[in-house]
C-alpha cells in the first residue's frame, strides 16, 4: 500500500548527568580502553533521581514543538515506546496527554525494547494510510540506568537513558516511508530480558533481582547474522541499490556490532549515524539520537533517503527506508 504518511519533525532529549568511562572504572573491574575497544562507548547520560520515563518524554516533545513550531494540541493519537515506563500502569502516553493537555487523542505504550522506535513508525504510517488517524506523536523513552545490574561489569558499561518524539502526519504527496521489514525470534528471548510476575521462560529458572540480564554473545551473533539479510530485503522491496541510500542509522547497541553488520552488508561506515559514543545503548531511543546528531553536525538534510533498523529483546527486528522531509524550522 502507498505510504500516506511524513515524518515532520523531530525532538529529543537527554539528562545532564554523564556517566564516563573513567567513572565506570571505580565501579567495576574495567577500564577506559577495554570499554572503547569493545563497544565504542566512552560515555552515557543517566537520569537523575527524580527522572523517569515521562520526565524526559515531555522534554523531547518540548524540545520538538519550539524546533518546528508545532501545535499538538491536535494530535490524535500518542504511541511511546518504553521497557522502563514510571507505572506499570497508567501509562507514559497517557502521561503525556495529560501534561500537554491534548484534548481528543488515543494514547498506549508499546513494548518492542530496542526496536520499539522503529515499530512506532510503523504503526503510525499505517494508522495514517489507513485513514484512521491524521497526527500521531511517535515518542522513545528510557531510563535504562534505574534497571542496570552495577555489579555486572559486562552489561553496566553498555546503558544510557534519554527520550525522543517525531510527529508523523498524512501527506499523500510526499510520503516518507518506502519500504518496511520487520520479524521476530521469539526463541531468543532469554539471551535479553528483565523479569516481572514470572520467573521461568520456557521452563527454565530466570535471575529475579528485576535488573536487565543479557548473554550479550548471543544477541550479538543474532544480530549480525539477521541484519543484513533484513537490509537486503528493504533494498529489494524498494527496488534501490545500496549507494542511492544517505544514511545507515541502525540502533546504536555496539559499535563493533555495527562495524561487522556494514561489513556483511557491504555499507560503508562513513555513511552510518549512530549515538553510541557519547550516549551508550539508549535502546529504542538510539534512532532517533542518531538521527538529531546527524542535523546538529549538518550532515543529514531533507531528501536524503535512510535505512533505519531496529533490533533487540524479544527478540525483535524492524527497518524502514524513509525519505527524510521535514519541515522547515522557523525562519531557515
Amino acid at each position: 500500500m502507498q505510504s500516506k504518511a511524513r515524518i515532520t519533525a523531530i525532538g529529543t532529549y537527554i539528562p545532564e548527568n554523564k556517566l564516563t568511562n573513567d567513572d565506570l572504572e571505580k565501579m567495576v573491574d574495567t577500564n577506559d580502553e577495554w570499554i572503547v575497544q569493545r563497544t565504542g562507548m566512552r560515555e552515557r547520560r543517566i537520569a537523575g533521581d527524580n527522572e523517569y520515563a515521562s520526565t524526559l518524554a515531555f522534554k523531547a516533545i518540548k524540545n520538538l514543538a519550539e524546533q518546528y513550531h508545532k501545535n499538538i494540541a491536535d494530535v490524535d493519537c500518542i504511541l511511546v515506546s518504553t521497557t522502563t515506563p514510571d507505572y506499570a500502569f497508567p501509562s507514559v502516553a497517557c502521561q503525556i496527554q495529560e501534561h500537554f493537555n491534548i484534548p481528543h487523542t488515543g494514547a498506549m505504550d508499546l513494548n518492542a525494547t530496542c526496536a520499539g522506535f522503529t515499530y512506532g513508525l510503523h504503526l503510525a504510517n499505517g494508522l495514517i494510510t489507513s485513514g484512521l488517524h491524521r497526527k500521531i506523536l511517535v515518542v522513545t523513552t528510557e531510563t535504562l540506568s534505574k534497571v542496570t545490574d552495577y555489579t555486572d561489569r559486562t552489561t553496566c558499561i553498555l546503558f544510557g537513558d534519554g527520550a525522543a518524539a517525531v510527529l508523523v502526519e498524512k501527506d499523500e504527496k510526499f510520503p516518507s516511508f518506502i519500504a518496511t521489514h520487520m520479524g521476530t525470534n521469539g526463541g531468543g528471548g532469554m539471551h535479553v530480558y528483565r523479569t516481572n510476575l514470572s520467573t521461568t521462560m520456557f521452563g527454565n529458572p530466570l535471575s529475579t533481582r528485576e535488573k536487565m540480564v543479557q548473554n550479550g554473545r548471543e544477541v550479538y551473533k543474532w544480530a549480525s547474522r539477521t541484519l543484513p539479510v533484513g537490509i537486503k530485503e528493504l533494498l529489494r522491496q524498494a527496488e534501490l541499490p545500496m549507494d542511492e541510500i544517505s544514511w545507515f542509522v541502525p540502533h546504536s547497541a555496539n559499535l563493533r556490532m555495527i562495524e561487522l553488520i556494514c561489513e556483511k552488508s557491504g555499507f560503508p561506515l562513513d555513511k552510518t549515524l549512530t549515538s553510541v559514543e557519547y550516549m551508550g545503548n539508549t535502546s529504542s531511543v538510539s534512532i532517533p539520537l542518531a538521527l538529531q546528531i546527524g542535523i546538529n553536525e549538518g550532515k543529514l538534510k531533507n531528501g536524503d533517503t535512510l535505512l533505519l533498523y531496529g533490533f533487540g529483546g524479544g527478540l525483535t527486528h524492524a527497518g524502514h527506508i524513509v525519505k527524510w522531509n521535514l519541515t522547515k524550522k522557523y525562519g531557515q
